[in-house]
């Protein structure tokens, strides 16, 4: 297994510093050396790690929660005031809603299976979107009408709300049933979540501050609180939602004191490098590329519509009665399409949880990422200086 960890952190970094020679995210890169070095393509990856998968990326999925509340500026939302608010969960809505339709018709998926699917491939991707918008926020491009703020604000609690609707509908198709107590279960699994997460954060803040521990222990403990939290939801199943307790805590902890957020983000950033490598190789690395082929062209169109649906209907109706011009609303529309982090942690849980088309599931999955992360990452570093005004001027 060693051997294996090896040549996975040794492909991250060569694949790192290739693509960003290309402007390419480098997680597409990783995402095709686990197809390439996994069990279905060249079969270099040790059984004893490929065991241990899910619990890898139980772990960066963690990490990426942590961030996103770490990073999550509720005052700046409030700022950019609805449009920003909007951004959050109106475009995955759509999304959402439109794999209802389209999921039953394509593959013959059943209503909770198309939420399922739709809550997978709703979320934009942290990865590709935060640093980009936190470079044109310090070279002050479009800065004077918010728009990297409300897109960087937008998008870190569209994830929020698309995980927790996972949550929620993974819940309900674990079940094999619904009923008026399994929806009343959503609030009570979101209000517990958000109160046992603060609750947690504000002792947190009292540990960090008042007890003055090195750096590097304050991340440890953080992390292991976000796992704990993750593990209540199972003990807890359908009453508590660790997804928003994670987040919660963090938004705590920013709220209390934006310097140890700011801190410990830093921290954080470092760890999730690795993590990250992790986490796209060994969502390749689950991929069946026959069983991939073997479905045709109808995934991709499925992806396509999605997409259309959520930028076209979604995005324009957030953009409604707002002060920006023609080339500001064709940025954020380029901004809010890729996908990539979010889908790469939750993709194989259907199919982990053994759901009837946990496989089909996890392709979807594994196409978006391909398809809409390059054609965002690169739309956005092309379009951004010739669609938003440099502000610093």
């Amino acid at each position: 297994m060693l051997v294996s960890v090896a040549l996975i952190l040794v492909s991250g970094v060569v694949l790192e510093y290739s693509l960003k020679k290309l402007n390419l995210p480098a997680l597409l890169g990783y995402l095709i050396a686990g197809i390439l070095l996994g069990p279905f393509g060249l079969n270099l990856v040790d059984s004893d790690l490929l065991r241990l998968s899910p619990d890898i990326r139980q772990v960066a999925l963690i990490v990426i929660l942590t961030r996103a509340g770490l990073s999550l500026d509720i005052k700046r939302l409030l700022e950019v005031g609805r449009p920003a608010i909007m951004m959050c969960f109106v475009p995955a809505s759509v999304e959402i809603m439109t794999s209802m339709i389209f999921g039953p018709l394509f593959f013959g998926f059943s209503l909770i299976q198309s939420l399922l699917i739709g809550a997978i491939l709703a979320a934009v991707s942290p990865a590709v979107v935060v640093p980009r918008m936190v470079d044109l926020i310090q070279t002050h491009r479009g800065t004077k009408k918010q728009v990297p703020q409300m897109i960087l604000a937008g998008a870190s609690l569209d994830d929020v709300f698309v995980l927790v609707l996972f949550s929620a509908f993974l819940t309900i198709a674990l079940g094999g049933s619904v009923s008026a107590w399994t929806f009343m279960q959503v609030p009570i699994s979101i209000i517990s979540g958000i109160l046992g997460g603060a609750v947690l954060g504000y002792l947190l803040i009292f540990l960090f501050v008042y007890i003055q521990l090195k750096r590097v222990f304050q991340v440890m403990i953080l992390l292991a609180s976000g796992m704990v939290l993750m593990r209540l939801e199972t003990v807890f199943t359908g009453l508590f939602s660790g997804i928003l307790a994670v987040i919660s805590m963090n938004i705590m902890i920013r709220t209390q004191s934006e310097k140890l957020s700011n801190d410990l983000s830093g921290s954080l950033n470092q760890i999730w490098f690795v993590a990250e490598i992790f986490l796209f190789f060994l969502v390749g690395v689950s991929v069946n590329p026959a069983n991939a082929l073997s479905y045709g062209f109808l995934p991709i169109l499925f992806i396509i519509l999605l997409s259309l649906c959520r930028l076209f209907i979604g995005v324009r109706l957030c953009l409604l009665d707002t002060p920006f011009n023609k080339k500001e609303k064709r940025f954020v529309l380029m901004s809010y399409l890729p996908k990539a982090t979010v889908q790469a942690a939750i993709g194989s849980v259907p199919l982990a949880n053994g759901i009837p088309g946990g496989e089909l599931m996890l392709t979807l999955a594994v196409l978006s990422i391909l398809i809409t992360a390059p054609i965002g990452a690169i739309g956005m570093d092309y379009f951004a200086p010739r669609l938003l005004t440099n502000d610093s001027e």
